[in-house]
């Protein structure tokens, strides 16, 4: 019974086989078995990569098994139509499409089982791009908002220097009049006198002013911190709705570039093994004699040629020879006395209604 499925999956004629020997059929059964196998990875290599496009088993295995039948129907088209000729530079041309189309479908194969096989070291590749991708994101959101943040933090210092300064103002003015109540500056006379008071006056000025200074510049620094606040969450929010996109960067293109980066002789190793697994039956089927099976095929369809050709051969024949029958008996028609003289006779009624027409026309338009 697996014999019998093999030889279908071979796509050879299972009635004409059956008449081959037993070494014939094995043979066939040994390509088909390399067809079903094909199909088979295949359809688990279309359903990883689709796996990693859906994240989801059932639809994965479901069109990667159309993806797998799709391709042992082509492997079992290519290894069935190639005939067994004369010359294998004949054989070999002949089959020249049908292994550019095995290696197209090797190298479509053996993308996604190298991705699994290579996961690993694709993981650490994709690792390091997507830190690097939220690097950059951080930076650009960060310029973005840059400006706002450099031009409130500079005008939170420049408040704080106008206290600073109003400040120190106080503080020289305070030791001014302090030094002339002491005698040590000024007038140099120990005691509070008027111009003692002239400069305590203008402290006390300095000091009311600082304060007026300092609660408005504290409450405008206040309003610019609070809204420092809401850029920076602004900021963090932007950088974090960036993440999960960068997290999922992972899909299969994303795999398919970072395996691109790993050597490639491991990945070129995999491939040349697909690529063998693929054109195996038609290599095979190449390298392998004629056998008892291609001799009766070619028998069969020599026989369908010749009779075919025999067949346009004889209606060619009769097409000929029906002509020249109708050219001699029309010939012989046309020497009719009979004949000639009633085709007169008709052809002069036609000339006498058309004439009797035309003048009734011609009395109508009058």
């Amino acid at each position: 019974m697996l014999k019998s499925f093999f030889v279908l999956c071979s796509g050879a004629d299972r009635k004409l086989l059956g008449t081959c020997s037993e070494g014939e059929q094995t043979k066939f059964a040994g390509i088909g078995a390399t067809v079903f196998f094909t199909a088979v990875m295949a359809w688990v290599a279309a359903s990883y990569a689709l796996y990693t496009v859906f994240d989801n088993v059932w639809p994965a295995v479901f069109f990667g098994l159309i993806w797998g039948l799709l391709i042992f129907n082509l492997d079992r088209f290519i290894v069935s139509t190639i005939r067994k000729r004369d010359r294998f530079g004949q054989e070999l041309l002949q089959a020249a499409p049908r292994i550019v189309l095995a290696v197209i479908i090797a190298v479509v194969i053996s993308k996604p089982l190298e991705i699994k096989i290579f996961e690993k070291e694709i993981n650490t590749v994709l690792l390091k791009e997507k830190n690097a991708m939220a690097l950059r994101n951080k930076k650009e959101v960060s310029d973005y908002f840059k400006t706002d943040l450099d031009r409130n933090a500079s005008d939170i210092k420049r408040l704080k220097t106008e206290i600073a300064d109003k400040e120190k103002e106080v503080n020289t003015l305070y030791d001014t009049y302090i030094a002339e109540a002491e005698g040590r500056k000024g007038t140099l006379k120990i005691g509070k006198g008027p111009v003692f008071k002239e400069k305590i006056a203008k402290h006390d000025l300095a000091r009311t002013e600082l304060d007026t200074l300092r609660k408005a510049n504290l409450a405008k620094i206040a309003a610019l911190e609070a809204k420092n606040k809401d850029v920076q969450a602004d900021l963090d929010k932007k950088i974090g709705d960036g993440q999960p996109v960068i997290e999922g960067f992972d899909g299969l293109m994303a795999r398919i570039n970072a395996l691109g980066s790993l050597p490639l002789l491991p990945s070129l190793f995999i491939m040349l093994l697909f690529l063998a697994i693929e054109t195996a039956p038609i290599i095979a089927k190449l390298l392998s004699p004629k056998g008892e099976y291609d001799f009766k095929l070619e028998d069969i369809e020599t026989a369908l040629q010749a009779t075919l050709a025999q067949d346009k051969h004889q209606r060619q024949l009769l097409v000929a020879t029906s002509a020249e029958m109708h050219d001699r008996v029309y010939a012989d028609i046309a020497q009719d006395k009979g004949l000639f003289g009633l085709q007169r006779s008709k052809a002069k009624e036609l000339l006498e209604l058309q004439a009797h027409r035309f003048v009734e026309k011609q009395r109508e338009t009058m």
